[in-house]
């Protein structure tokens, strides 16, 4: 099927199909003046990347899974990392959640008399001036990494 068929089956922009054959993360065939083809996998390769997006990993990450032939060759422990960076940011936001619904319905006067709330203060500064950050008490190291 052409750039256009795919565009209009999956949604994905022409751009961002061109982009990701660059990557290597799809494969189109053309003759000279011809616009692109794909083979009718590409739709299940595009599926493979949407999914690799919506878990975090990288494009490079996705293309490392990718083979040449078209089925994923699965990195097992990287799923492992990113499902448990996953469930970090879970507990993170969870206990974020705790604390704003605490300081909404907290029947004290003001926070600076909510003993719970001056316990979240200290903690987020004391994280900082050790260079992490703190979501309400749960510390984790700032991260490095850049996403391509």
């Amino acid at each position: 099927m052409d750039i256009s068929e795919v565009v209009r089956r999956t949604g994905v922009p022409a751009s961002t199909l061109r982009f990701y054959e660059k990557k290597g993360l799809i494969s189109a065939t053309r003759g000279a003046g011809e616009r692109r083809h794909f083979a009718p996998d590409v739709l299940d390769q595009l599926g493979l990347v949407a999914l690799g997006q919506a878990g975090g990993l990288s494009l490079d990450e996705i293309g490392a899974m990718l083979s040449p032939a078209g089925a994923p060759q699965v990195d097992k422990n990287l799923l492992m990392a990113k499902a448990d960076e996953i469930d970090a940011t879970v507990k993170r936001l969870r206990a974020m959640s705790k604390g704003l619904r605490h300081a909404a319905e907290c029947p004290a006067p003001g926070h600076a008399q909510c003993p719970t709330f001056q316990r979240l203060v200290k903690i987020a500064a004391a994280a900082r001036l050790k260079g992490r950050t703190t979501t309400f008490g749960t510390d984790t190291r700032k991260a490095d990494s850049v996403r391509s």
